[in-house]
């Protein structure tokens, strides 16, 4: 049986930048010990960062409202957009969702894609997830339900519903697989318990994950090219680092988490929590060298939220509750990246685009 809109935990949600601070080990500041406690780690007195790795909850260089555009589409119009040439309906991407499902299904509802029931009513339509499904929200597990659930029934109707792994969902699987195994980090020993839990992990989701959950996300590829659209969880130059292709990287990543090597995906979910890539000086380069070795005219990608990149948030003393302004995805690196991260785990926007995007 899915789980469908509104069944998960009721779990209140809060305006902070907590949320997204991350373990320091996952950014490798220094040793971290394993403690005896289950999810309890031991911080060195002070934090550095690796040469070319940008944490995000402090010390942010930012970036300017007038330096980029948020493109605001009418979703009356985006319904009603007509097929393709090739008998496709309309390509759609989904940003982080967080276990949001409430969110999510209002939002796929607003696009036109669900109707009142929470069914897929969008005929031949083309929807990607950008990963990151669980953690920090209230319902994860509900959210894998509904996306699985909606693969079918697109597909039955002559459309598709797909999804890209996420960060989360290798913190997610490392946690359920090695659990307080300890792996090394790099700098120092970590464990995917400590990890998952320090990053928003929620035991209701811990309770109710079921062996196909599991195996659904294990599958998942890591990039994809559609319509001339490079899709991407992270803003990182990473994938580089798994292969010259999309289907080797896709391999790549699959074949790693098959063979259950503790150390193995403890390292590929490091590099999939690399962020801002795409940014500052530099960032059309990084994109553009994703872009020739992949294909596709643009990157579309999820993972850093619009608020940090619009330096609209970014500093743990940033205590005011309010809420971030997020109006549309975010388009940035000389036109060539789409951000599709609202912050709807810091009281933004989840955020569901037709594409392509204009400037």
């Amino acid at each position: 049986m899915t789980q469908g809109a509104g069944q998960g935990p009721e779990v209140e949600r809060t305006a902070t930048l907590r949320d997204f601070r991350v373990p320091a080990y996952v950014h490798e500041t220094g040793p971290y010990v394993h403690s005896a406690h289950p999810g309890e780690v031991v911080p060195p007195p002070e934090e550095t960062y690796p040469e070319g790795y940008t944490p995000t909850e402090r010390d942010l260089p930012v970036i300017h409202r007038g330096d980029t555009v948020q493109v605001t589409v009418d979703p009356e119009a985006a319904a009603a957009a007509p097929q393709t040439d090739t008998g496709q309906g309309p390509l759609y991407v989904v940003g982080d969702v967080h276990g949001y499902l409430d969110e999510l299904v209002a939002a796929l509802q607003e696009k036109g894609l669900l109707d009142a029931a929470g069914q897929w009513c969008a005929g031949t339509a083309r929807l990607w997830f950008l990963g990151d499904f669980t953690d920090r929200g209230p319902d994860g597990i509900g959210v894998i339900d509904l996306v699985m659930r909606l693969s079918a029934e697109a597909a039955a109707a002559g459309g598709y519903c797909k999804a890209l792994m996420g960060n989360h969902e290798l913190l997610l699987l490392g946690a359920k697989r090695f659990g307080d195994t300890p792996v090394n980090s790099g700098a120092g020993t970590a464990t995917f318990q400590a990890a998952w839990l320090l990053n928003g992990g929620q035991k209701t989701d811990m309770d109710r994950l079921q062996d196909h959950h599991l195996q659904w996300m294990a599958r998942l590829d890591a990039v994809e090219e559609v319509d001339g659209h490079l899709l991407v969880h992270s803003d990182t130059t990473a994938y580089l680092d798994y292969g010259r292709s999309i289907e080797e990287v896709n391999d790549t990543v699959r074949e790693t988490l098959t063979r259950n090597d503790a150390d193995e995906v403890w390292d590929l979910f490091r590099k999939f929590t690399k962020r801002f890539s795409f940014r500052d000086e530099g960032g059309a380069d990084a994109v553009r060298s994703l872009l020739d070795t992949y294909g596709g005219t643009r990157i579309v990608h999820g993972h850093s939220p619009i608020p940090y990149l619009l330096g609209e948030a970014g500093s743990e003393e940033d205590e005011d509750n309010s809420e971030p302004l997020v109006e549309g995805p975010h388009v940035y690196a000389d036109g060539l990246a789409i951000a599709m991260d609202g912050g709807v785990t810091m009281a933004g926007k989840l955020l569901v685009q037709q594409l392509p995007l204009g400037t």
